[in-house]
């Protein structure tokens, strides 16, 4: 058991996509690091499923990302609860499956953008003149190596992340005379629920190992890898770092 205050000590804050994956990881490192926690998911048993298992420093929010209403709803809860947020990390992702970009439907361009860009939209909307109020305020956007250096097969997807990428940056300029700060995490593909649709194939150990092979350091990302960056990004020891897109990806985009 760590002993003193954690980094985030006091902290207020909010993971979205936080019942599973790269968003849970983050959730539960914040909460040990000293955090009051907002688990914001679209489903409700997972993100009270990973509230109770923080404990009393964590907050069920079921939300979609994509609705304004029920962003603000949210945000309302989490108030309610904790107080305004001090760190907010736009985590909630999808894509579609990896294929011929001429193959991916109307819908599905349409539902990849509204998860992984509107959404950054109408947060931002909802949490910045909060933070502006509080006196500043950390974001942390999950951006990803596939708008750095894109994989054929995702060519939709990796632009939705070329956006969330750019953004961050230019929201870092935006912002910075509001003492709010704003970076993106760039993983590598994850062992996450969404790997088969990144990959396109069934996830079997020969069709892992050949995108394990355009890895250097032989991995894919993990939870705890994001977790940890996104901890340092997101506490007061990056607390002049801002505009930064930090890949967390074993070295794939070098």
């Amino acid at each position: 058991m760590s002993t003193g205050k954690g980094r985030l000590e006091g902290k207020i804050t909010v993971v979205t996509g936080a019942g599973g994956g790269f968003g849970e990881g983050i959730a539960k490192l914040f909460a040990q690091e000293g955090a009051k926690v907002g688990v914001l998911d679209l489903r409700a048993d997972a993100a009270e499923r990973v509230a109770a298992e923080i404990g009393a420093d964590a907050v069920a929010l079921a939300a979609d990302v994509t609705s304004r209403e029920q962003m603000e709803a949210a945000v309302a809860r989490m108030v309610d609860a904790f107080g305004v947020p001090d760190i907010w990390v736009n985590n909630a992702g999808w894509t579609h499956r990896n294929k011929s970009m001429l193959e991916v439907t109307e819908e599905e361009f349409d539902r990849v953008y509204a998860i992984n860009v509107k959404s950054i939209y109408h947060i931002t909307n909802i949490i910045v003149p909060m933070m502006r109020r509080k006196g500043g305020g950390s974001i942390v956007n999950i951006g990803s190596v596939a708008g750095i250096r894109p994989r054929p097969g995702l060519t939709w997807y990796n632009s939705t992340k070329g956006a969330v990428n750019i953004l961050s940056q230019s929201m870092a300029v935006e912002l910075a005379p509001d003492n709010i700060r704003v970076n993106a995490i760039c993983p590598v593909m994850g062992e996450t629920g969404l790997l088969e649709a990144f990959m396109g194939l069934p996830d079997t150990p020969e069709n892992r190992a050949k995108f394990v092979a355009t890895i250097p350091m032989g991995r894919m990302s993990r939870p705890d890898d994001i977790a940890r960056a996104t901890l340092y990004l997101a506490s007061d020891d990056a607390n002049f770092i801002t505009g930064v897109l930090l890949p967390v990806d074993g070295g794939r985009t070098v």
